[in-house]
């Protein structure tokens, strides 16, 4: 039994209630107060200390703390960041995130500083919490999108729903590999679609390398997804770091890669494939050794490329990279001698230029002519080591072509066939359908060069840095030479041909004169700069905006026309992105509002906010030129110790006569922040002072486009011969495009263009938050997308739009990924919204469920550089009475609807646009 001696257990004593820490509760109270006064103070570090110190005491005061603890994070992060101190900032974060390891916010705002310092992948981790911990978190979405357009270029897209290439792809590896090819390594790998192909083919051991962390983490996703988890061994490195046998055991039999761009080398296909062969690939069959087996020799697809080029005339591609007009806004040019963009193959071009940039030739606005017929520029073996080693040391080919067709000279267009083997190969012509776009390498000087059928381009090319590189150096007509890389006359190839009649020098060709003393001097803008540079419809109309406020303020001012003498100025601040000549416009209509009077500067004092060195000297030669005083126009950056806080007044006692804001970017979204912007600077005007624009009205229609699909997310598994990819790199679809040439879509318009939603920058009371209008379709089909531009008012009589033919714009569609099937006739409702600069639709049909879209910044995407954001090309419409229509000239452009949005533009503009 059981010992009836044992004491019975004691009943558990209830726990003490902690007593409290007057000293600790002290030391909260005074560090909480110390840390408000600090904020108060603004002295933010001191004040993120004091935080830190409360909240690791006393973490019941979380919820009280948060929001000042999270502006305290954020303005102390600013500082370090302005000061350098990148750990000392990095750190304040994940002492913030320890606190609050679930809040969206500090997890967007980290994301926000990653991205800036070029973690991209970090960043796109931080943005992906965020979104996950709130899903509706506009500012994290729109982050997410950023970054998502340069972890998984748009390109990725397009090219894996290009079936005919990934077919032709497939056959040639199918080939090798059941040829004796057993070992494969695809060198960039991407979603490991190659890899795979290899692996279904039979080849017993397939490694891949993908130096991307998200495109490496993607392919692993796919592998295992495919059932190739065990069998594909997929590196997170570059190939030119990979060692025998640290990383693979043995080399392979066969590399497939697909490392080309539009130029060609622009990957670095041949530095990659040089070192593969050096490095990782068996030695090449050898034509004088008696024939191998496959498995003991190596090879490469693509086994060798042709490149093709022609001379083009394209208006699209001239206004984009030189100075086509003479005189702007009321100001001449000339003053500045040659502008041009940052795109050259000239012998004295720096390492701040590109050789080229990339074009689809197809779907340029207003199209391309032919000036010569296709000729062959360069033949390259890939299953050559020797002759890729000597590539770079090749001698300069120097080709002779015929002029087919009048017309101004005004780019070498390329493209290339890919012989994947000797029987299946792709090609990038200009009429192909294809991933691909063209190599442009535009023609650079200070005057159009025109051309006749007999005369003869001079072209050198060459492959100076691995870089392919055509040069277009002279004209050759009637045995006389132009040279186009030097305006003073000279020998084009040496001395050899001063012998021959044909390559005489002389001065210049008729029709061809150029100033013997040649520019003043040579200065470089963006592509993007130049092409509004190059719109005088826009600066005309500016001219005369502003020429009405000045006008109007200077009568108000004076009661009647007077002298400027003595009289305060009226101050114009320009804070346009990038180069802009509206603050030299309003300082010349000033000094011509000053009646003559002997005032040094004028009516107007005139600010930019431009910051290159280079963008103010173009502006002070031209004031100079212009008769403009010096001290009528300065640059205001000069003026303001914070680069961040450019929206202040001119002076602590003077306000603002006008502001001028940019309001959107190039790509077709609006710029962020611009409703803050606009609110700060009605602050900032005097009485009957004024904001350009006043007033931005959204257009919008409905098109059927499989095009914007494919450029958007991969469709199914068909393109991508029956391969599970669709759902992993659709993670990083975003649903907007950008940078869209809406005159040259392949589309189908689906109904007239509708007023989709207005932002008055002047009169907030007039600004709404949400819209819904109810949109009637016109013909039958699937609504794919809703392409939007922009009617920029100046004021009530001058505007300008961002869809016309001498745009800088682009214009941007938001893409549905599910299409609303609509017949003639039915309405579908859209909802609008505007979130700071996010705007987002709903589209509905009445017997359907929403179908949300969004249409959120997406930058540099926005590419776009793209992979040359700055080079992309803009969209060109004409407006003709009440017709607006697109009429491609002849060499070729993209099928588009022929629709006519008839009466629409004349009808909602004001009678000056």
């Amino acid at each position: 039994m059981p010992n009836a001696t044992t004491r019975p257990k004691r009943s558990r004593r209830s726990r003490r209630a902690p007593r409290e820490d007057s000293a600790r509760n002290e030391l909260v109270s005074r560090s909480l107060e110390s840390a408000q006064q600090c904020l108060y103070n603004q002295d933010y570090g001191t004040a993120y200390v004091h935080y830190l110190l409360v909240l690791n005491l006393e973490p019941l005061l979380k919820d009280f703390a948060k929001e000042s603890f999270r502006f305290t994070l954020f303005k102390w992060a600013e500082e370090l960041d302005s000061l350098g101190r990148i750990q000392d900032l990095f750190d304040c974060y994940e002492q913030a995130l320890e606190l609050f390891p679930v809040d969206e916010v500090i997890l967007n705002s980290m994301g926000e500083h990653l991205f800036r310092m070029g973690f991209r992948d970090e960043a796109a981790g931080h943005f992906h919490k965020a979104l996950k911990l709130r899903p509706d978190f506009p500012e994290a979405k729109e982050n997410f999108y950023r970054v998502a357009n340069w972890l998984v270029e748009r390109w990725h897209f397009l090219m894996l729903n290009d079936r005919g290439r990934n077919y032709k792809y497939q056959l040639a590896i199918q080939k090798a590999v059941r040829g004796g090819c057993s070992t494969v390594l695809d060198i960039g790998a991407g979603t490991g679609i190659l890899g795979m192909c290899a692996k279904k083919a039979g080849a017993a051991e397939v490694y891949a390398c993908e130096l991307s962390k998200t495109m490496y983490e993607l392919a692993c996703e796919v592998v295992a997804s495919n059932d190739m988890e065990g069998s594909i061994k997929i590196l997170h490195m570059k190939s030119l770091e990979m060692e025998i046998p640290k990383d693979i055991p043995k080399r392979v039999s066969l590399v497939v890669t697909e490392t080309v761009d539009a130029g060609l080398f622009g990957e670095g296909i041949i530095e990659t494939l040089i070192h593969a062969w050096n490095h990782l690939l068996l030695p090449p069959q050898n034509s004088q050794d008696s024939p191998t087996s496959p498995s003991e020799t190596g090879r490469v697809i693509p086994a060798g490329a042709t490149v093709f080029g022609m001379a083009v005339q394209c208006q699209e591609i001239r206004r984009h990279h030189r100075l086509c007009v003479s005189a702007v806004g009321g100001l001449a040019l000339d003053a500045v001698g040659e502008i041009h963009s940052p795109v050259s193959c000239s012998a004295d071009a720096d390492d701040s230029t590109e050789p080229y940039t990339t074009e689809r030739l197809s779907r340029l606005p207003g199209g391309y002519t032919p000036l010569t017929s296709p000729f062959r520029a360069l033949d390259i073996d890939f299953n050559d080591p020797q002759e890729l080693e000597g590539l770079c040391s090749r001698e300069v080919s120097r080709l002779s072509l015929t002029v087919t067709q009048e017309g101004v000279l005004d780019a070498l267009a390329v493209w290339f066939q890919l012989h994947l083997d000797e029987e299946n190969s792709l090609s990038t012509a200009p009429q192909e359908k294809t991933c691909w776009e063209q190599a442009i390498y535009p023609i650079q000087g200070p005057q159009d060069c025109a051309v006749k059928p007999g005369d003869r381009l001079l072209v050198e090319v060459s492959c100076k840095d691995a870089y392919l590189r055509l040069c277009c150096v002279a004209v050759v007509r009637d045995g006389c030479v132009l040279r186009l890389d030097s305006w003073e006359g000279g020998d084009v190839w040496g001395s050899d041909s001063a012998s021959n009649p044909e390559v005489e020098l002389c001065s210049a060709l008729a029709g061809l004169q150029t100033d013997p003393e040649g520019p003043l001097e040579a200065f470089m803008l963006e592509c993007s700069e130049l092409a509004l540079l190059n719109n005088t419809h826009y600066h005309q109309n500016f001219q005369a905006a502003m020429n009405k406020l000045l006008t109007r303020l200077k009568e108000t001012r004076s009661g009647s026309p007077v002298t400027a003498e003595g009289s305060e100025p009226l101050y114009v601040l320009d804070v346009s992105e990038g180069f802009s000549l509206i603050s030299l416009i309003a300082a010349q209509l000033g000094l011509h509002l000053a009646d003559g009077s002997e005032s040094g500067c004028g009516l107007v004092r005139a600010y930019s906010s431009v910051e290159k060195e280079q963008h103010q000297t173009i502006l002070r030669l031209l004031a100079q030129g212009n008769g403009v005083p010096v001290g009528a126009l300065e640059f205001w950056l000069n003026h303001v110790e914070d680069d961040s806080a450019v929206l202040q007044r001119p002076t602590t006692e003077k306000l603002w006569s006008a502001i001028v804001l940019d309001c959107v970017e190039t790509c077709g979204l609006l710029r962020q922040k611009l409703m803050e912007k606009a609110t700060l600077a009605r602050c900032l005007l005097e009485d009957g002072g004024r904001i350009f624009p006043e007033r931005i009205v959204i257009y919008g229609l409905l098109v059927e486009s499989d095009m914007l699909l494919q450029e958007s997310a991969v469709q199914g598994r068909e393109p991508t011969l029956g391969f599970n990819i669709a759902p992993f790199i659709n993670q990083f679809t975003v649903p907007i495009h950008v940078f869209l040439d809406l005159s040259t879509l392949e589309c189908t318009y689906l109904s007239e263009p509708a007023e989709l939603f207005t932002l008055d920058l002047m009169n907030t009371h007039n600004n709404y938050p949400a819209r819904e209008i109810m949109v009637r379709v016109t013909a039958s089909g699937r609504v794919t997308a809703i392409p939007f531009w922009y009617q920029i008012h100046l004021d009530e009589e001058w505007s300008v739009s961002t869809f016309s033919q001498e745009s800088h714009w682009k214009q941007a569609a938001v893409v549905l990924q599910d299409p609303l099937c609509v017949t003639a006739g039915d309405t579908v409702r859209l909802t609008i919204q505007l979130h700071k600069s996010s705007l987002s639709i709903n589209a509905t049909k009445e017997e359907d469920g929403p179908v949300a879209m969004e249409a959120s910044r997406a930058e540099d995407v926005v590419a776009m550089d793209t992979a040359k954001q700055e080079g992309a090309a803009v969209a060109a419409v004409k407006v003709e009475s009440s017709t607006l229509t697109y009429s491609p000239t002849t060499g070729g452009a993209a099928v588009t609807d022929s629709c006519r949005l008839e009466g629409f533009f004349m009808n909602s503009m004001p009678p000056n646009t």
